[in-house]
């Protein structure tokens, strides 16, 4: 019994004590359409080594990103990182640290967490950035309840360019946060005209920035129109390299940048832990969600960290919270902040034109495929194909023949045929000329 420490007389005792009859009474608040009619199909009663050799076998039926040509994207990207991020992060005082409640025994943490929020503030092109959110999807739909506040409407529109994903997130919180979306039909060709939906209740305009399809467009001219109608412009980035060679948002006009971190420093890990990246203007920093640190001096005249601004409900009262967020990534935080420390200034941009030197190798190759249009005309590490077959038969094909050929836009937008036959496909500093060969010659024999 060393897992299951509690008797039978142990478990009436305790529910005699909260007046329930059964255990089952504790969900009598689920929806039975939530709950399982019946036990998971798993074996039953094995031991530990049991246990192991089950999983293993599971687990060997996956085809993972590292043995394979691999062109996967849409959101996650598979990137080189390097070992001493993994070995730092992995200390004792990172591993287990908790919420930085006292500053006099937390300097460590609270100052990678204040150098995390200065390389994200730098790679933005923003004034201020928060110690971190869950992920970019989250972030983003906090960016729209951000904006609703600052400018007291209740209006936003998303961009068809959006990852459909971040789309449903930010229409989930509209739903129980009393706010309108109106999203866009998805925009494959980048030809939407966002400013065309600006109107006197509109809160902000929602762009990704490299776009869902993988558009890279300027968007100084969205933004002078957008504020010229009083509303925001949020932009989304969920491939963070990308900002080590684009032009910042910041300086495009963005007020609020919102971005999924997980490109620096953090693996794939089949879809999480990841970190979410949040900046504004210094004049909106008091209704930005979640907590700063700041920089300060203790009484003795020396270099210290503090949490500047904790908005969110654990800190002050719910009803004047930004956010309920509970805690900050804050080990994903480290990790980012680690790699992009490692790389530095010149080694971002150098990573960022790796990787879209990969892309347009790329782009070129399969170009030249029977069947395969390449729709974009600008990308950067990332671009979108129009097949002659449903994209997701081609890639079910070329899964078959150890290749993962990219992602198909009818897997994330099911709702949309008129994208069936679509593919994202992603090259990294990892996709070599012998990978690009392979996915050309093998998606050319299915296409065939």
């Amino acid at each position: 019994m060393r897992y299951l420490p509690l008797t039978q007389e142990d478990r009436r005792a305790m529910l005699a004590t909260i007046g329930v009859a059964s255990i089952d009474d504790l969900f009598v608040d689920v929806p039975p359409s939530a709950r399982l009619a019946a036990p998971v199909d798993l074996p039953l009663h094995q031991g530990e080594i049991e246990v192991e050799r089950t999983f293993r076998a599971f687990a060997a039926q996956n085809l993972g990103t590292t043995g394979v040509p691999c062109f996967l994207g849409a959101g996650a990207y598979r990137h080189h990182v390097p070992a001493s991020v993994d070995a730092l992060i992995q200390r004792g005082e990172f591993l287990t640290s908790y919420t930085p409640y006292q500053p006099e025994v937390s300097q460590g943490t609270l100052q990678a967490l204040f150098e995390f929020q200065t390389m994200v503030a730098m790679m933005t092109g923003m004034e201020v950035a928060n110690a971190s959110m869950y992920d970019g999807a989250s972030a983003t739909a906090e960016a729209v309840l951000m904006a609703n506040r600052v400018t007291r409407r209740t209006r936003a529109v998303l961009s068809g360019g959006l990852h459909p994903h971040y789309r449903d997130t930010v229409v989930t919180y509209a739903r129980y946060s009393d706010f309108r979306i109106e999203a866009l039909p998805l925009d494959p060709e980048g030809r939407e005209d966002l400013a065309a939906r600006l109107d006197g209740d509109t809160s902000c305009l929602v762009v990704q920035y490299p776009g869902f399809f993988g558009h890279v467009r300027d968007l100084a001219p969205l933004a002078q129109k957008a504020h010229a109608a009083g509303a925001l412009l949020v932009v989304v980035v969920t491939e963070a390299v990308a900002l080590g060679l684009l032009e910042t948002p910041g300086a495009m006009g963005a007020d609020i940048v919102v971005a999924e971190g997980q490109s620096l420093g953090i693996p794939l890990s089949f879809g999480g832990p990841y970190l979410g990246l949040f900046a504004t203007r210094d004049r909106y920093v008091r209704q930005m969600p979640g907590r700063i640190c700041g920089e300060t001096t203790d009484a003795e005249g020396r270099r210290g960290w503090v949490l500047t601004l904790s908005t969110r409900e654990q800190h002050i009262r719910r009803e004047k919270a930004t956010s309920n967020i509970c805690t900050n990534s804050g080990l994903c935080a480290l990790a980012f902040t680690i790699h992009l420390a490692l790389l530095g200034e010149a080694g971002f941009e150098r990573l960022a034109r790796l990787n879209h030197e990969a892309a347009i190798r790329l782009a070129d190759r399969l170009a030249s495929v029977k069947g395969v249009e390449v729709v974009n005309d600008t990308f950067f590490n990332e671009l979108t194909l129009r097949l002659a077959r449903p994209a997701a038969l081609a890639v079910d094909a070329l899964a078959d023949a150890r290749i993962l050929a990219g992602v198909p836009v009818s897997r994330l937008a099911p709702e949309d045929k008129a994208s069936e036959n679509l593919l994202l496909v992603a090259a990294t500093e990892l996709t070599t000329d012998q990978e690009i060969e392979a996915l050309a010659t093998a998606l050319g024999g299915v296409l065939s």
